[in-house]
């Protein structure tokens, strides 16, 4: 079984930057694609960006050209820079990860969630 743990949010001004990150750990053979997703009070939870093994990425168009989705594979970690933070970027931000067991069961994970709140 493995976990994620996100880390990073906080209470930000509009315009400022923050960096998340999110660690898988537990009995882990791999981890292979790796995303953030984010649920605003009363809205459908959406993918902001996600990133494959081979470190290709993909962005909502919300966030693209302001945040930057990368990984260290060494240390089964993925972290969203988010920069030219707004006010509709407060949200509950979700780590999601397909993880391969060690034994080698393949399973998608969520983290519990880190709030970001960008004030105007």
């Amino acid at each position: 079984q493995a976990q994620l743990v996100e880390s990073g949010g906080g209470l930000v001004q509009a315009g400022g930057s923050l960096r998340l990150s999110c660690a898988a750990s537990g009995s882990i053979f791999s981890v292979n694609d790796m995303g953030w997703y984010r649920q605003a009070p009363g809205k459908q939870r959406e993918l902001v960006a996600r990133i494959t093994l081979g470190s290709g990425t993909y962005y909502a168009d919300s966030v693209k050209g302001r945040f930057t989705i990368s990984r260290d594979n060494a240390k089964n970690t993925v972290y969203l820079q988010m920069n030219s933070l707004k006010p509709e970027d407060t949200a509950v931000y979700f780590c999601n990860a397909d993880i391969v067991s060690t034994a080698r069961v393949l399973m998608n994970y969520w983290g519990k969630g880190t709030l970001v709140t960008v004030s105007s």
